[in-house]
């Protein structure tokens, strides 16, 4: 990562050298057979919190460390990516979507009570807003909360939600008010409060290791001191965290190219044919460069876009650029590389096939990529 001392430090060294030992013991050695169980052990949430990985990018007030540096968030995102899991890494990271607006929003009680437990891995968060009607057009979606005395009744239902079977609580978005954006909530909601129950794991193309579930709420009291920010604001607050959901996608998107990458090169100069390394072939050196140049220009945009976040300034535009930039690349890259690996490239025990079929949804998650580029157009003045 020399090239890239304009963004990370030696402490942000210190955070991938302890992230990559710590996926190198507890994860590389079971993730093909987690893979096929379609979930990993919640005892893995345990330790990574105790390893101090679920904290980074936390306050340390709450048990975590280096509040406000994103780069070490990143340096960590990206050895996570290490495990070829991108199932894995969206289901331990799910706080990182479902509890900031606690942190930056949430009345005093809540916080103190919830973020602990979760940074430590003893509770698992997950956020909650898509819907069966729509997926990114939150601004119109439908589950309705109604204040009734020191509650809200909560009726509606959530779907494609990462870690939806195991989380303990809930960021989920909710209307309040009127029709549109200015009518939207959000209220932690945990599990086991009476009307709220979790529909069937949903069978995936990808992130087989990751539990994504519906979920589904029928007249469900929630407190009104679970409110996160204020009645009627909670769009503002869902848009103000994709921002960083958009900026982690891209990320994973990059080193998702990255490791497909290192896998054609591997087996560029190891496989043979008419005599020698497939590699010799200029037809897939040239591939391959074109490869490494796609990844490069990708990451370094993707970097700059994270310092400028971190420096305070609004990237509405870019980071969607970022996002949907870093998606195509990993759609160019893992396609490339199964067919590199030609045969070896479709089978389930290759790490490209895995990558090829997790890769699909990152230019879906976290707003699509035609919403992406409703954004652009917008901040264009178009």
């Amino acid at each position: 990562m020399s090239a890239y001392q304009e963004y990370f430090d030696e402490s942000h060294q210190l955070v991938r050298d302890s992230v990559r030992r710590f996926v190198e013991r507890e994860i590389l050695p079971y993730i093909a057979e987690w893979e096929e169980a379609e979930e990993f052990p919640r005892e893995l949430y345990l330790k990574a919190g105790a390893a101090g990985i679920l904290g980074i990018g936390y306050p340390e007030q709450f048990g975590g460390s280096h509040e406000g540096d994103l780069f070490a968030k990143v340096a960590a995102s990206e050895e996570l990516m290490r495990s070829g899991s991108g199932g894995l890494v969206a289901g331990l990271g799910s706080l990182d979507i479902g509890l900031p607006p606690v942190i930056k929003w949430g009345r005093n009680e809540l916080r103190e009570r919830v973020v602990p437990q979760v940074l430590s891995g003893e509770k698992i968060m997950a956020l909650a807003v898509t819907e069966p009607s729509g997926g990114s057009d939150v601004a119109n979606l439908k589950t309705r909360a109604v204040r009734d005395g020191d509650f809200y009744r909560v009726s509606g239902s959530k779907t494609f939600i990462t870690s939806g079977v195991r989380a303990d609580y809930y960021t989920v978005a909710v209307r309040t008010g009127g029709e549109g954006f200015g009518g939207v909530s959000l209220l932690l909601v945990e599990k086991g409060t009476p009307g709220f129950t979790l529909g069937r794991k949903l069978k995936k193309m990808g992130w087989w290791a990751s539990d994504t579930a519906e979920l589904f709420f029928d007249d469900c009291r929630v407190p009104v001191e679970n409110l996160i920010g204020m009645e009627n604001m909670g769009f503002a607050c869902i848009m103000a965290n994709f921002q960083s959901e958009r900026l982690a996608l891209a990320i994973m998107a990059n080193m998702t190219a990255q490791l497909a990458l290192e896998e054609s090169l591997n087996w560029a100069c190891e496989r043979e044919a008419f005599g020698k390394p497939i590699g010799r072939f200029q037809v897939q050196r040239h591939r391959l460069a074109e490869m490494a140049t796609q990844l490069e220009v990708s990451r370094e945009f993707t970097y700059r876009q994270a310092a400028k976040m971190a420096a305070g300034k609004s990237v509405i535009k870019e980071i969607s650029m970022a996002k949907n930039f870093a998606t195509d690349i990993a759609d160019r890259l893992t396609y490339d590389a199964v067919q590199i690996l030609g045969g070896m490239g479709y089978m389930r025990e290759s790490l490209v096939e895995r990558l090829y079929r997790d890769n699909r949804i990152l230019s879906i998650g976290g707003g699509t990529r035609e919403i992406m580029n409703e954004i652009i157009a917008k901040q264009m003045n178009l």
